[in-house]
């Protein structure tokens, strides 16, 4: 049989050859935003138009066009113009400036233009380096020419992190402006000519480090106060905060492994607040059983603290058991208490609080009448602690002025600034403490009326987040569990719920037939079972 044409299905398929026609797309590209030389946006379009033009070449598209970095092939702009070419049928070229311009990475980005050639016939061109790829020649050349791309981009590099880490040692932050942070030298672009400052959003984030420092706030809880003071942040970005020692006045970096430079920006905080953040940080990270705190069944978890050493009890779920558990993780406490248990108790003495529906109005009215008298004497502490923030932040001041000034060494300066910066930062909280009632007295006494009488029900039918907040209103402070006493104890009873307990006892004794006199009722009292101490009273609860 002579006729061969019926054994060509069983023939390897013809390879992809270069499609005739003269349809081509352009690239273009530079690695940052200020680059104005010739290898401009600009420039590269316009040295690849001409090139088309010289060769006849019809552009169909344009790409690229802005700045990009091309160590990577991972480029937005790069990977639409590969998929627009390998999509459509009709393209026959790509015109780059360079070879550089196309890739960066070396082997890799002439293994994506002979891949172009050899699998859609498309061909890779560049202006300035002019050469055939469809030959064997062409091709090694531009092999070459993209491996040379990826040394000079290697070279560059090195020769620019030499360049950081020179600037580092000196002190000086390298990358982009911190938040927090303006500088007042943005035209500038080496780092030793900027000039980093603290703005109105670094005031608010060193409010977080004083809340962490001074409070023990979790870090959700000061995401969500700075948001609410329009300070856009999550929980996650708090712990790079937190960590970061950019903030008071070092810099640490992976360039300088194990070393620690003195910054010449101006520090946020002070480091020993710095650090008592990060010791507060450490510390609740270094104990032995690591649970999620946001547990529906434990509310009571930090809010309780231990009567012995004075730290936060945390919680824990016996499996085998299926109960959970509050523990004190100091070593030597051994407090451990069955979460039921704990509840049981805290619902007892939210019960002391409880006020009967006939008795709303008289608590309501009797309440007006002890704020009334209570925020008078409220305005005139808020006037003195006005005068005595002021005279601090005088000295502060002062102190800051001396230094710059170099009357005084960092030493000094270092050991009264962070003194100053607390005595601001408890002033600051106390004022907030005399006026924050004032303006919505009527509606703050009808809540706590309201929520006086079934406090133990809208506790226990709360979310997770509402009996934390019902629980820190009624004690802001906390409440102090004694393990051999079992019992409860609290330094403090808000203002507007701690005239509730002894008001109902008068009220029920009006039940009995027994006068009320209102005006003996004590200006300020305290639950039934309270027992008033040097530093505080203590709570006892039964369950039985």
């Amino acid at each position: 049989m002579n006729d061969l044409s019926l054994f060509k299905q069983f023939a390897p398929e013809v390879p992809h050859t270069f499609k005739e026609g003269n349809n081509a797309v352009i690239y273009t590209r530079v690695s940052s935003a200020d680059q104005e030389d010739n290898t401009s946006l600009a420039s590269q379009k316009k040295h690849c138009e001409m090139y088309a033009d010289r060769r006849g070449l019809n552009v169909v598209g344009y790409f690229g066009g802005t700045y990009e970095s091309a160590k990577t092939d991972d480029r937005k702009e790069f990977n639409r113009m590969l998929t627009f070419v390998k999509r459509s049928k009709n393209i026959n070229y790509v015109i780059v400036y360079s070879y550089e311009r196309f890739s960066r990475s070396g082997i890799n980005g002439a293994s994506i233009a002979d891949d172009l050639l050899k699998q859609y016939g498309v061909i890779t061109l560049a202006t300035t380096q002019e050469l055939d790829p469809t030959t064997p020649a062409g091709s090694f050349q531009q092999k070459i020419l993209f491996l040379f791309g990826q040394m000079d981009n290697e070279l560059r590099r090195d020769k620019i992190v030499t360049g950081m880490k020179e600037r580092l040692l000196e002190g000086y932050w390298v990358w982009s402006t911190p938040r927090g942070y303006d500088n007042l030298n943005p035209g500038r672009g080496k780092a030793s000519e900027r000039k980093l400052v603290v703005n109105k959003e670094g005031k608010l984030l060193k409010k977080a480090f004083e809340w962490k420092a001074y409070q023990q706030l979790p870090n959700v809880e000061i995401a969500r106060r700075l948001n609410r003071m329009g300070l856009k942040i999550s929980e996650k970005r708090m712990i790079e905060l937190f960590s970061n020692p950019f903030y008071c006045g070092l810099i640490v970096s992976k360039m300088l492994p194990g070393q620690v430079i003195e910054a010449k920006h101006e520090p946020l905080v002070s480091r020993e607040l710095f650090l008592r953040v990060h010791n507060i940080r450490q510390g609740n990270r270094s104990h032995s059983f690591v649970h999620d705190r946001d547990n529906d069944n434990l509310p009571l978890k930090v809010f309780v603290k231990c009567d012995k050493c004075g730290g936060h009890l945390t919680g824990y779920l016996v499996k085998k058991k299926g109960l959970y558990y509050y523990k004190c993780n100091t070593k030597g406490c051994k407090i451990n208490r069955s979460a039921k248990a704990m509840h049981e108790k805290f619902g007892a003495l939210l019960k002391t609080f409880k006020i009967g529906k006939e008795e709303f109005e008289i608590v309501k009215l009797q309440l007006e009448e002890q704020m009334a008298v209570f925020f008078k004497s409220r305005i005139e502490e808020a006037k003195s602690l006005k005068n005595r923030l002021t005279e601090t932040q005088r000295k502060l001041e002062a102190i800051e002025e001396r230094f710059v000034t170099g009357e005084i060494d960092r030493g000094l300066y270092e050991k009264f600034r962070p003194k100053y910066e607390k005595e601001c930062f408890e002033i600051e909280q106390e004022l907030g403490k005399t006026g924050g009632y004032k303006s919505n007295l009527a509606k703050v006494v009808n809540f706590t009326a309201k929520a006086c009488l079934n406090p133990l029900i809208m506790w226990s039918k709360s979310d997770l987040d509402g009996k934390r907040v019902f629980q820190n209103l009624l004690f802001p402070e906390g409440i102090i569990y004694n393990r051999e006493l079992d019992h409860y104890r609290t330094s403090r009873v808000n203002s507007f719920f701690s005239p509730i307990p002894q008001l109902e006892r008068v009220l029920a004794g009006d039940k009995k037939g027994d006068n009320v006199e209102f005006d003996k009722i004590p200006d300020w009292v305290v639950p039934p079972g309270i027992e008033p101490g040097t530093h505080g009273f203590s709570v006892r609860c039964s369950t039985n």
